[in-house]
């Protein structure tokens, strides 16, 4: 686990600092350039995500910088001839290297879907790449726990969801940065105690089957738990014989309840989960403890709750762990990192130079239409349904666009995947620009919102969509294209690539 005070300028790929290297010696460390983080398919076969892992990357690049230890350490890498990787006079260049870059990216929160960039970043290329990696880390990660547990939390239909994942979860940080990407993506509570302190998530627990295991019987357990914490009593009923477990937690809450305390609930942890429920909540209901909750656990996520759903299951409460925390089915978000302009004839100039030459995008070809890049310095704006109309259906389409494209007179975006479709936005379309300013010239000039009001821009955001991008299955494909020009200028970008292979 990374201690808070060390530096993570050496989070990155070895490839990120051979080229920062490579830029030096030829002179165009300085060369300002416009790089795009984004992802190419929605993850878990869905139809949206949910932006996150912002704080931390600004985190990230607020403290970005080589203290003595890294290079130290980056002095003694040795090259194939077993010299040295770096010189000495490259490594005084990186001692007094500061970030100085713009950045503009979605809030958290935010709804997102393939080829939107989630972050742009422009500056001098040497900074723009050695945060790549760093970068893509911390985005992927986040957003994919994010839209897991948005999904989950769109199973459970306003029921409680609680996170239970940090034992499962990749190492300590990756529990720490999951309960907070959990959190954001509509979870109630955690069970990650120091994630409750970190972040402020409210955390949710009560006692495992070693307590009912370490008595004689389970009836003993339940008792000796409720006399230790009357206030807190989820009994955890599967250890032995889940119904009779019940029946035992029903006693207890009957004993309860002339001390002034209530039964608050059950936990089910294993077996058929619908059957068990039913029955659970017919004996409750008959003892006349109706407000205590069914509480389930067991490997839940969106699928499986929704299944039980469909089975009528008596469930209040989900409790989701290891499918939420790890993603999964799907282990990565898969996101990227591409340069898409730099300065023409801009090898001194910064962030900052403003009048270093024209800009020239740039674009990376593939034999897979899903893997060419899109130029251009890039924006995202989202088009909603205009309410004089008549028309309540909250968001229509999403355009990416060039910033130096006016778009006063509306526009027509084409889907980067089909090219046969189209669709044209009016220029009185209410719209909103996402990419918001979050650093100038290196200076951090946004003030990340509390939890609480980025839970809430998950909730209003998944509003304004319409309910087929949100199923599970064979979702809705929402509108998202290329500006008409931007898409013009991409297929004649690919049109040379592919005439003179390796042009500039």
């Amino acid at each position: 686990m990374l201690s808070n005070n060390q530096s993570l300028a050496l989070l990155t790929d070895l490839y990120q600092l051979t080229m920062a290297y490579g830029y030096w010696k030829a002179g165009v460390a300085d060369r300002e350039a416009v790089f795009h983080l984004y992802f190419r398919k929605n993850p878990f076969g869905g139809g949206f995500s949910i932006a996150c892992g912002l704080e931390d990357a600004i985190a990230f690049l607020e403290n970005f910088a080589f203290d003595e230890s890294d290079l130290a350490y980056l002095k003694t890498l040795k090259g194939n001839d077993g010299a040295a990787l770096f010189e000495p006079a490259f490594l005084d260049y990186l001692r007094a290297l500061q970030f100085s870059c713009d950045v503009d990216a979605m809030p958290e929160g935010t709804v997102a879907f393939p080829s939107e960039p989630l972050l742009r970043v422009r500056g001098p290329i040497i900074a723009c790449q050695l945060v790549e990696t760093a970068l893509l880390n911390i985005i992927n990660f986040g957003t994919l726990i994010a839209t897991k547990a948005a999904r989950v939390c769109l199973a459970a239909r306003g029921e409680p969801v609680l996170e239970f994942g940090a034992r499962r979860a990749q190492g300590p940080d990756g529990a720490l940065t999951a309960s907070r990407a959990a959190y954001i993506g509509g979870c109630e509570a955690t069970s990650n105690v120091l994630a409750g302190k970190t972040f402020g998530i409210p955390v949710r627990g009560t006692h495992a089957h070693s307590w009912v295991m370490l008595f004689g019987d389970e009836l003993e357990a339940f008792k000796a738990y409720a006399k230790a914490m009357p206030n807190n009593c989820v009994f955890l009923v599967d250890t032995y014989n889940t119904l009779e477990g019940v029946r035992h937690a029903v006693q207890v809450g009957h004993w309860l309840k002339p001390l002034g305390y209530r039964l608050a609930g059950i936990r089910l942890d294993s077996g058929d989960l619908a059957y068990l429920s039913i029955e659970a909540r017919r004996i409750l209901d008959e003892a006349g403890l109706k407000d205590a909750a069914i509480v389930a656990s067991n490997d839940l996520d969106e699928t499986l709750i929704a299944s039980l759903k469909e089975q009528g299951a008596r469930i209040n409460v989900w409790g989701v762990g290891t499918r939420l925390v790890t993603g999964g089915e799907q282990a990565a978000l898969g996101g990227v990192y591409k340069l898409s302009a730099v300065r023409d004839g801009g090898e001194s100039g910064g962030a900052a130079n403003g009048d270093a030459g024209a800009w020239i995008s740039k674009i990376k070809v593939s034999e897979q239409t899903a893997k060419v890049s899109n130029p251009g310095i890039q924006q995202v704006r989202r088009y909603r349904a205009n309410e004089r109309a008549g028309n309540n259906a909250g968001c229509v389409a999403d355009a990416i666009y060039d910033i130096e494209t006016d778009l006063s007179v509306g526009c027509t975006i084409i889907d980067p995947a089909d090219a046969t479709r189209h669709k044209r936005l009016e220029r009185d379309t209410p719209f909103t620009d996402l990419l918001v300013p979050i650093f100038s010239a290196g200076r951090r000039v946004y003030d990340p919102p509390p939890l609480s009001i980025i839970r809430e821009r998950v909730r209003r955001n998944l509003s304004e969509f319409h309910p087929g991008i949100k199923r599970f299955v064979n979702p809705h494909i929402y509108p998202v294209g290329l500006e008409q020009s931007l898409h013009e200028r991409k297929l004649e970008l690919i049109r040379q690539a592919r005439q003179t292979p390796g042009a500039k």
